[in-house]
């Protein structure tokens, strides 16, 4: 009617509202993207409102997405190489998701790259950090070829660019130009946290992420030579993580510590109760990481009572504030005193554990998730108004 100038939200219609969430990450070993992919999914199912349907895209050769995997979801499951339809995707970006999926109303994508959808759908990418810009090389063969040279063109078209950190979105609007409206911050969320307690003799000191050149493993390494050749009795160093194409390379600089053999477990990806059980044992967690999008094992350990010694790069001292210990990442002998202080010093355990669990309430799933259907509502109000 001329002249009624109703509210965006008004032209929200929830009843045909089909959300498509590329859950491809999630499909097998869950890494810090693919369980961010799957709690963000099964945080939104209960949020949804009636009338609107969350669908899990997956692709695969030979992995197949159970519909049970997350109750409430629909699932669509292609036999299609991941590889191979990335590829088509970045490159040509064909065929349209719909053509697996029908019509969607919102494409989601997690990763910096668009799904191909029709006019009408929302288009979301989420970027975890920027670090491909300005090191290629630390990242694996199929996004060395696409992110540098797509990421910034696919974030400007974007409706909405989902971030995991404050960092991120700072790096999202200076450097891919995307306006702070479009942005949303959608954090990871805390595990729920253990009544399992915690020994006062100090366990294990522990890594958990992927064996990669990002993850800075050779300062860890000298850091922890250094601390063994003055405390003999320190406890072991425990790595859990998947590998990935230059983790053989890491790990041999490893083997060629002679005053580490035997010191050093390499555990490989862990399920998520074996990594809640390292967790429960360990002394601290150390994270000497170059870049971090936002450092989710931070969290995860914080809940745990753990306390945690991370880098001052990327988001990891917006994610442990004054609950931990920070270190430049260059430094490994800044990192190997933070150890030693750690663990000569039960009362400061106790402090950092204690401050850990409550920074870790900072950070929700069900926080997340309702900042994202309510930034997807929005945007495709804002797309059937102007259709």
């Amino acid at each position: 009617m001329a002249g009624l100038d109703l509210p965006v939200a008004a032209c929200y219609d929830a009843a045909r509202v089909r959300i498509l969430l590329d859950y491809r990450p999630a499909l097998r070993q869950r890494t810090g993207v693919g369980q961010y992919v799957h709690e963000l999914a099964a945080a939104m199912l209960p949020r949804l409102r009636p009338g609107e349907s969350l669908v899990l895209f997956s692709s695969s050769w030979k992995d197949r997405l159970e519909p049970h995997r997350l109750p409430g979801a629909s699932v669509v499951d292609v036999r299609v190489p991941v590889r191979v339809l990335n590829l088509a995707w970045h490159r040509l970006e064909w065929p349209p998701v719909e053509r697996f999926a029908g019509a969607v109303d919102v494409a989601h994508s997690t990763h910096p790259l668009l799904l191909p959808s029709r006019h009408r759908a929302v288009k979301v990418v989420t970027v975890y950090d920027l670090d491909f810009l300005d090191h290629p090389g630390r990242s694996r063969a199929e996004i060395r070829r696409d992110y540098p040279t797509l990421a910034a063109r696919h974030a400007q078209r974007a409706d909405l660019v989902v971030v995991i950190s404050e960092h991120t979105a700072r790096e999202v609007r200076t450097r891919l130009g995307v306006a702070a409206g479009r942005i949303v911050l959608c954090r990871p969320g805390a595990p729920p946290p253990s009544d399992a307690p915690r020994s006062e003799r100090p366990g294990p000191i522990l890594f958990v992420g992927t064996i990669e050149p990002r993850k800075n493993l050779p300062t860890l390494f000298a850091a922890y030579e250094e601390l063994v050749t003055r405390n003999p009795g320190a406890p072991p160093l425990i790595l859990a993580g998947g590998a990935v194409e230059q983790s053989q390379e890491i790990l041999g600089g490893l083997r060629a510590r002679a005053a580490l053999a035997g010191r050093v477990e390499y555990r490989g990806y862990v399920s998520d109760a074996e990594r809640q059980a390292l967790y429960g044992s360990a002394s601290m967690l150390v994270l000497p990481s170059f870049h971090e999008g936002f450092g989710l094992p931070a969290v995860e350990a914080m809940q745990a009572g753990v306390p945690v010694i991370a880098s001052t790069a990327g988001a990891l001292p917006e994610v442990v504030g004054t609950a931990g210990i920070t270190v430049d990442p260059a430094d490994a002998a800044g990192f190997s005193a933070a150890m030693e202080h750690l663990l000569a010093d039960p009362a400061e355990r106790r402090r950092l554990a204690d401050a850990g669990r409550e920074q870790a309430r900072l950070f929700s799933w069900t926080a997340s998730a309702a900042a994202l259907l309510d930034a997807y509502r929005e945007a495709f109000a804002r797309r059937t108004a102007g259709s």
